[in-house]
């Protein structure tokens, strides 16, 4: 793909996926794009073995958008990186195409292991706002995960996940999570457990009111059974 090419796929994307930006022009002062603008040459530079000068232009990216993708990454083609500080991207960290990331978003290894050490994106996944993928497993296709969930373990295709640890609470038929990027609407199994608490703290308490209503009633009938036999 040529570079022109280049240019206007990045503006396709921002402009698909963002409602705030009105013209093109606007494109060339997104993080997002001058991010992934300066990966993808920075990547050119890693693949050939020029390591230092790929390295000293992933760090200039981050100084001037607070994006740090290292340029070993393998990213698809569709990324697109919503106000994007904080965004980091792990050196063996593999993105298939047409993602989305937020601000916040920790693509990471888990300590000093060697090899493969950082996650693996699937296609069309949507990670929210401050959430955490660390470690050496996949996400599976189509996957959305919730705004400061830390996912440590594989998480199947088309999934739902939230919490910290994350932990998957929806499985959903085939949809890309950028046709709606919805990162409000989500499961909360925390509020699911409490109310499932309470519910079964409120059938409890029925049954130890009618045991004791039972109990009273029994007592009742023992000591009118104790008076009647002291008559006779």
């Amino acid at each position: 793909m040529g570079f022109i090419q280049s240019i206007k796929e990045e503006i396709n994307i921002i402009r698909e996926r963002d409602p705030a930006i009105h013209t093109n022009w606007e494109v060339f002062l997104y993080p997002s794009f001058k991010a992934v603008m300066m990966y993808r040459t920075a990547h050119k530079w890693y693949v050939n073995g020029h390591y230092f000068w790929a390295r000293w232009l992933s760090q200039r990216a981050v100084r001037k958008t607070g994006i740090e993708i290292h340029p070993g990454a393998q990213i698809g083609k569709g990324l697109f990186i919503d106000h994007g500080s904080g965004v980091i991207i792990g050196e063996t960290t593999i993105i298939g195409d047409n993602c989305t990331l937020y601000q916040g978003v920790t693509l990471g290894g888990t300590g000093k292991e060697q090899g493969k050490r950082h996650p693996t994106i699937g296609n069309n996944v949507m990670i929210s706002a401050g959430a955490k993928v660390l470690g050496s497993f996949k996400i599976g296709d189509n996957s959305k995960i919730g705004s400061g969930s830390v996912v440590l373990h594989e998480v199947p295709p088309n999934s739902t996940v939230v919490g910290v640890p994350g932990r998957v609470v929806e499985r959903r038929k085939k949809t890309a999570p950028q046709e709606t990027l919805d990162q409000c609407n989500l499961p909360n199994p925390v509020e699911e457990d409490i109310l499932k608490l309470q519910k079964a703290n409120e059938q409890l308490a029925r049954r130890l009111y009618a045991l004791e209503e039972e109990l009273n009633y029994r007592k009742m009938q023992h000591e009118n059974a104790e008076i009647i036999e002291k008559k006779k």
